[in-house]
């Protein structure tokens, strides 16, 4: 059976800040069998200027960013941040109108998809095979959960972590206060928004803190680490590959039950 070839979208944070993050979800995606490439063009999916009504002046990033990612004649594009694939995703209505780029953003559409989607939704995987004994809790991502609409598979994953012990995250939905510029820009909004979230995290005596998205864990990491909070906070991607036994690997197709997210968190 052909491997999936997969092109890794890195995202900026992950390639500059997070690198362990990358390679990671490379080693998960390979252990579940996939070939993966790394194009070395790509540089930022133009998320912090488009966002910040810079239209016109990130048509050079996407253009950019397009060309590297078509640049490896793979089967689908996978990364691990869901706001950053939304904005690649946003290109092709960016580019409807385009007669060059418009049909490769479509393309880049067709393929493209979050980590833990990837693997749920594409790959069939309900069990990397990791284990993690720990007290944890998640935060959603609002890009991930709002934008992509990928509510169920980062928690059905966890809950198939050996030893892992997940506390539900009180109005998990709400936004931890980042959002890229927004926090540059409405300090003082963002900083209200991030202590609700911290003192939710804190109130569950979860030892370490998951997230999909490794800007939303920056942000909550670094506030509290200011306030002299001791607990770790982890992406997902290297929670997937901790402590790996392959041969505890299970694919939706070995099981005949449905399969849900416990706690009800990853299903409104």
């Amino acid at each position: 059976m052909k491997k999936p070839k997969v092109c890794i979208f890195s995202t900026c944070l992950v390639d500059l800040l997070f690198p362990k993050v990358g390679i990671a979800m490379v080693e998960v995606l390979e252990r579940l069998g996939c070939e993966t490439v790394l194009p070395e063009k790509q540089i930022c999916c133009g998320q912090p200027t488009y966002n910040s009504g810079y239209s016109k002046a990130s048509i050079k990033t996407f253009k950019n960013e397009i060309d590297a990612l078509l640049s490896i004649d793979a089967d689908y594009i996978v990364g691990p941040s869901g706001s950053c694939v939304f904005m690649i995703k946003e290109y092709k209505d960016i580019f409807k109108d385009d007669p060059e780029y418009g049909p490769k953003a479509a393309e880049i559409d067709s393929k493209i998809y979050e980590f833990t989607q990837f693997i749920y939704r594409v790959l069939g995987i309900l069990d990397c095979g990791a284990q993690l004994d720990a007290k944890v809790t998640v935060h959603r991502s609002c890009h991930m959960t709002r934008l992509i609409g990928e509510r169920t598979a980062p928690f059905v994953l966890l809950d198939h972590v050996k030893d892992l012990k997940r506390i539900p995250l009180k109005n998990v939905q709400l936004c931890c206060g980042f959002g890229g510029t927004f926090s540059a820009k409405r300090p003082e909004l963002s900083v209200e928004m991030v202590d609700e979230k911290v003192k939710n995290i804190m109130d569950t005596d979860a030892e370490i803190l998951i997230g999909t998205e490794e800007s939303c864990l920056m942000n909550i990491a670094g506030r509290m680490n200011r306030l002299g909070h001791q607990i770790k906070a982890m992406h997902i991607a290297e929670v997937l590959n901790h402590n790996v036994d392959p041969s505890r690997i299970k694919y939706i197709s070995d099981t005949d039950h449905v399969v849900v997210p416990t706690n009800g968190e990853g299903v409104f």
